[in-house]
């Protein structure tokens, strides 16, 4: 598999690619089951931007995959 070009990506790109709601991705982060996000912009913002590094959203996508194809009777 060639090495991919890491990219940041925004909230809403990644809440597309993954096909969930926010809290729900948000929930997954505090579990520490999906990458967390980098901040982007300086903390005395009150909501300081973020985003996610491509690769790591893509190869939590590309676990999910595995997980379903190694799963006897997995739902589809």
């Amino acid at each position: 598999m060639a090495e991919q070009q890491k990219t940041i990506l925004r909230r809403a790109q990644v809440l597309a690619l993954v096909g969930m709601s926010q809290s729900a991705m948000y929930a997954l982060i505090a579990d520490g089951e999906f990458p967390r996000p980098i901040t982007l912009s300086g903390r005395s913002s009150r909501r300081p931007a973020v985003g996610w590094v491509s690769t790591e959203v893509l190869a939590w996508i590309e676990e999910r995959i595995a997980m379903r194809d190694s799963s006897p009777g997995a739902a589809c």
